[in-house]
């Protein structure tokens, strides 16, 4: 009972994450990049709690301004190109573990779970032989009872074990599509960042943006870049 209620909680969770993952997805292919400037299109990704697209872009913004300051830091050091690589797989690696997590789970109780049945068929099948060998009655009314039990603590596990694994695996296979999307996202904003254009734009007029775009980030952006 604790492990089912522990898969289909972890399914329930990350399915309802995945919802609104896709949402975000939709309007970052949609409208970000369609903006006027970086400001318009930060404001269309969508709230910035809990929004990966937005945390990419604020830190290629934060890693953009790197070449801009003056000071000894050791971070200043680092070429425009590699410090905004690092920055966004910073993020990117940060968003794949939140992802990611829960999936171990689910893994664990689709592998366990069924043993666990099986150790109530074995104890089964010994309550009836121990009846057997008290009553000395091997006829159908003194097993039927213990054998019964066995076969529905198999069912047991094996209806916790089904939903565990193909929950997991739906949800991998999900995972693996966002991340994708997550990773051309910021391939884009790498591009961006260094050339003003995004990467293979196919759709209207090629996207660019003048270095006074850049400046033009929301407070919040701007105070989340001091920090």
């Amino acid at each position: 009972m604790i492990m089912s209620v522990m898969s289909w909680s972890v399914l329930v969770v990350k399915s309802l994450q995945l919802l609104r993952v896709r949402g975000m997805m939709h309007r970052a292919r949609t409208q970000f990049w369609h903006a006027s400037n970086f400001q318009k299109g930060v404001e269309a990704l969508g709230p910035a709690h809990n929004n990966p697209f937005v945390e990419l872009s604020i830190a290629g913004h934060a890693a953009d301004a790197h070449q801009y300051e003056r000071s000894s830091e050791l971070h200043t050091r680092f070429d425009l190109s590699d410090w905004l690589t690092r920055c966004l797989k910073d993020v990117l690696d940060d968003r794949v573990a939140k992802m990611q997590s829960g999936l171990a789970i689910l893994a664990s109780i689709g592998s366990t779970s069924p043993f666990v049945g099986l150790f109530g068929t074995v104890w089964g099948i010994y309550h009836a032989l121990a009846v057997i060998g008290a009553s000395g009655d091997a006829s159908l009314a003194q097993v039927a009872g213990p054998v019964g039990e066995s076969l529905i603590m198999t069912a047991f596990g094996l209806f916790v074990a089904i939903p565990a694994v193909l929950g997991y695996n739906a949800l991998a296979r999900r995972n693996k599509a966002v991340i994708h999307q997550l990773s051309r996202f910021a391939h884009d904003l790498h591009a961006f960042f260094l050339t003003g254009a995004r990467v293979n734009l196919t759709a209207g007029a090629p996207f660019s943006a003048k270095p006074a775009d850049l400046s033009l980030a929301p407070n919040a952006i701007r105070g989340a870049v001091k920090s």
